[in-house]
């Protein structure tokens, strides 16, 4: 029998965490009203190796996460794929936009525009990810990461309501 070995390490904290509104787009074309959330993110690493020559500390996660969180907090989230928006200027300091045919002004310092079809937490727990993983792996070798074996993000909207996105490596 082969017998294989990992271990899962799991960050949480009440300061990791992002407020920011959004709408979420349906099938149909209709949308919610612009609302937010108080955002709570989670991350679990596995990995093959806790040995100290390969030991990553806690503070490096927690320090990526929070400047994930910084680059969202106090944002509209708009999802610049999705087929019922339209862009329409972002000149004068202001984002303008279509949704669902209603018609928005956001200060342009207010908005994240991401590269998705619709603002759900399935879509933000992959696009965070990514903002959290390039902030990770930011002028370290690769040779930091070779014993991970996945990493799962966790985005909460509400306590008990969110999405998790892994990547398995």
């Amino acid at each position: 029998m082969v017998r294989y070995n990992s271990w899962k390490l799991h960050v949480r904290k009440d300061n990791l965490k992002f407020s920011a509104a959004h709408m979420t787009v349906f099938p149909d074309g209709r949308k919610e009203g612009l609302h937010g959330h108080n955002y709570e993110i989670q991350i679990e690493i596995e990995l093959n190796e806790p040995e100290l020559p390969k030991m990553i500390s806690y503070k490096t996660f927690k320090q990526a996460l929070s400047l994930a969180c910084n680059a969202w907090d106090e944002k509209v989230l708009v999802a610049g794929n999705n087929p019922w928006m339209e862009f329409l200027s972002d000149a004068d300091g202001e984002y303008k936009f279509r949704l669902c045919g209603k018609r928005y002004t956001i200060p342009l310092d207010e908005v994240v525009v991401l590269h998705v079809d619709n603002i759900t937490v399935e879509n933000l727990s992959r696009v965070f990810f990514e903002l959290f993983w390039e902030q990770l792996t930011l002028d370290r070798p690769v040779s930091c990461w070779e014993h991970l074996i996945a990493v799962s993000l966790t985005i909460e909207e509400s306590r008990g309501q969110g999405a998790t996105y892994s990547v398995r490596f």
